[in-house]
């Protein structure tokens, strides 16, 4: 029976897309990691608790196939604010959310990282 539900699962993770704009933030490559530490043992994983299994697996699909959008359609595709889907994926993608950062920095600190032979992650041992 584990064996199934390890297929199940395999089969939901080819499905499930990657967005090459949240490096390894998107909830696909985490998905992914999360199923490889779950069944370390492939298909011979000795599952302790199948009904919690059986429901992850089942709220996972759910969101891949978009059930609830498609149950409770919206009216429009923007926030109250106006922004709309590409705005948000725009903004959450990794290189703004790295610039964002950049930004906050001092200048004091840019010069430093800027002309400093050494990484600045050494800056903060």
């Amino acid at each position: 029976m584990a064996a199934s539900r390890y297929r199940r699962f395999l089969r939901l993770c080819e499905e499930w897309p990657a967005e090459d704009s949240k490096r390894q933030r998107d909830l696909g490559s985490f998905l992914r990691q999360r199923v490889a530490q779950a069944f370390r043992e492939g298909e011979n994983t000795q599952i302790s608790d199948p009904e919690a299994c059986d429901q992850m697996y089942e709220s996972l699909v759910r969101i891949h196939t978009n059930f609830y959008k498609n149950k409770y359609p919206r009216l429009k595709d923007t926030t109250f604010t106006g922004v709309t889907v590409e705005d948000c994926r725009t903004i959450l993608a990794t290189d703004i959310l790295k610039q964002m950062d950049d930004m906050k920095k001092g200048t004091w600190k840019r010069l430093r990282e800027k002309f400093s032979a050494k990484k600045p992650e050494d800056d903060s041992k």
